[in-house]
């Protein structure tokens, strides 16, 4: 996994919740991951306080996830940063890739033009922590039953990194 992420003390939210959105369309071959990781995330129970999504589409809309209660947000996405197909992106926001200005994800606005957003218009709804763990994809142009062999033998590797998180931000390890 890249950007494996190493969590502080300070990021513990064993006072706060924790919101997990899942992004994706279902229908479009290595955009399905967020279902998929999603749908893997529901067969078995999360801890106490942590809410879980699923958006067809982000961007700006991810702030609709957000009341200000949360301590910390994990996003999950199929992304495209240039790494092998299957590579599972552990980063925090502070290290997602700036594109530069103009930049425009398949979602609109991606992640990191988001919670810039979110931080500036609405302060107090942006968690302390923001992750996103990101699945590397490349094909976006085919149906669903084309997803890449190597997206799809990343979704349980994901799923198990998303309850890691977990248990670290609620443990405050």
């Amino acid at each position: 996994m890249r950007g494996s992420v190493s969590l502080e003390p300070q990021d513990s939210v064993t006072s706060g919740r924790v919101v997990v959105v899942c992004v994706g369309n279902d229908l479009v071959a290595d955009d399905a991951v967020g279902f998929e990781v999603y749908r893997r995330l529901t067969e078995s129970p999360l801890p106490p306080g942590v809410t879980l999504h699923y958006a067809a589409v982000a961007g700006i809309d991810l702030l609709d996830y957000l009341t200000g209660k949360e301590s910390a947000m994990i996003v999950v996405d199929a992304v495209q940063f240039g790494a092998p197909t299957g590579t599972i992106h552990n980063l925090r926001w502070d290290e997602l890739p700036d594109f530069g200005a103009g930049a425009i994800s398949a979602h609109f606005i991606g992640l990191k033009e988001t919670i810039d957003i979110g931080r500036f218009l609405y302060p107090e709804l942006i968690p302390t922590t923001v992750l996103l763990v990101g699945i590397e994809g490349r094909r976006f142009n085919q149906t669903r039953d084309a997803m890449s062999s190597e997206v799809a033998a990343a979704i349980e590797p994901a799923t198990a990194s998303i309850r890691n998180h977990l248990h670290t931000l609620r443990q405050g390890n």
